[in-house]
């Protein structure tokens, strides 16, 4: 009888040692788990954010490159950290964190980078917005917008533009580059700067 009341604390201290290893481990496991899965406010942001997406008929693209040849023949790779199409007009991209280089036939290359852009990739358009900064020859141009006209070979910066290379700092208001002609017109409202400049 004593015998069995042994062999029964016995199991009992087992049964039970197992039975507490069991859950510690569960929630050592579940714990470690959990430590890399987002969290449910994480979670809910990016399922209202997919859902907005999904209502607008919008897909999202990270890391995006796009490279080809513009009507003049020179090379261009445009790149984006982020990029948003819209289904109702596929061909515009919404883009953030934007840049590109023109590659030029006389070897020069035009490099611009924005915030953020928008690219037409039918007509090859590109507009650059917020902290633009573009950089060709050794000079060094920032402005708030640029317009790039593929049809037109032209490019168009405006907004607080600055130019400094190892000839000065110019401010204008507006700067206009003939990429056929390899070309730059600045251009000032208030007549302090108003001038053509042959860049071959």
């Amino acid at each position: 009888m004593i015998q069995r009341k042994k062999k029964l604390i016995f199991f009992q201290i087992i049964l039970f040692t197992i039975g507490l290893s069991i859950i510690i481990y569960t929630y050592y496991f579940k714990k470690e788990k959990n430590s890399g899965i987002i969290s449910l406010d994480n979670l809910e942001k990016v399922d209202n954010k997919l859902k907005e997406n999904q209502g607008l008929g919008e897909d999202v693209f990270l890391n995006i490159k796009y490279s080809g040849l513009d009507l003049a023949g020179n090379r261009y790779i445009l790149i984006a950290k982020e990029a948003v199409t819209n289904k109702i007009n596929e061909e515009l991209l919404d883009m953030k964190f934007v840049e590109v280089t023109f590659y030029f036939k006389d070897d020069t290359t035009l490099n611009v980078k924005s915030n953020a852009g928008l690219y037409n990739n039918k007509t090859l358009d590109m507009i650059f917005t917020g902290d633009v900064v573009a950089k060709y020859e050794g000079s060094k141009l920032t402005a708030q917008k640029a317009d790039y006209s593929n049809s037109k070979s032209f490019l168009t910066i405006s907004d607080n533009v600055i130019v400094t290379d190892d000839k000065g700092v110019i401010a204008a208001d507006k700067l206009l580059f003939d990429i056929k002609k390899q070309n730059l017109k600045i251009v000032s409202i208030n007549k302090k700067i108003n001038a053509n400049i042959n860049l071959k």
